[in-house]
């Protein structure tokens, strides 16, 4: 199983990241995964993102992202939604592309009157894309990090029957095919 996380924060090293390697660590644990996650940070793509013809680390992590079994998507809350940076990324995948994956959408915000984002803007687009997004999307507020562990741990308790759930159902539908 390859569990991708992918960042659209357009700071390096970002609380954004950070948030989402601790929930892809959280979910991970709960699923039985134990390999460590592929991370994809937008923020060292970001110069090739607008390209005609997108340079080989871009084509690289769009193929990562494509190819994930189990697709985190984390962003900071930037004016009620994702960044663009995120936004420029995902619309490089063709539709459908992201049709192997099981999507868990995260929004790391600054107040809690952007909680509906992630249900309303992120998790609309993964669907479009084509992933299964068993659970609902997780804001996170920015003041939850001192206690990240514990909320993201509760977090992925709900969230990982249900992953595990949709990677059962898809596994099944290939063997079908």
């Amino acid at each position: 199983m390859k569990l991708v996380v992918l960042v659209g924060n357009p700071r390096p090293g970002s609380r954004t990241l950070q948030v989402a390697l601790q929930a892809a660590d959280a979910v991970a644990e709960r699923i039985g995964h134990t390999g460590a996650a592929d991370v994809v940070d937008l923020s060292s793509h970001a110069p090739g993102l607008l390209d005609a013809s997108p340079p080989p680390d871009v084509r690289d992590a769009l193929e990562r992202v494509a190819g994930a079994d189990v697709l985190v998507v984390a962003s900071p809350t930037y004016k009620a939604t994702y960044t663009g940076l995120l936004k420029v990324f995902l619309d490089r995948l063709p539709g459908g592309a992201l049709a192997s994956a099981v999507a868990l959408p995260l929004l790391v915000m600054g107040d809690a009157k952007h909680a509906l984002a992630v249900e309303v803007h992120l998790r609309p687009l993964l669907v479009e894309l084509g992933a299964i997004v068993p659970t609902p999307g997780l804001a996170f507020l920015e003041s939850q990090i001192p206690g990240a562990a514990e909320v993201l741990g509760a977090w992925a308790g709900q969230a990982a029957p249900q992953v595990s759930a949709a990677l059962t159902s898809r596994i099944a539908l290939e063997e079908v095919r």
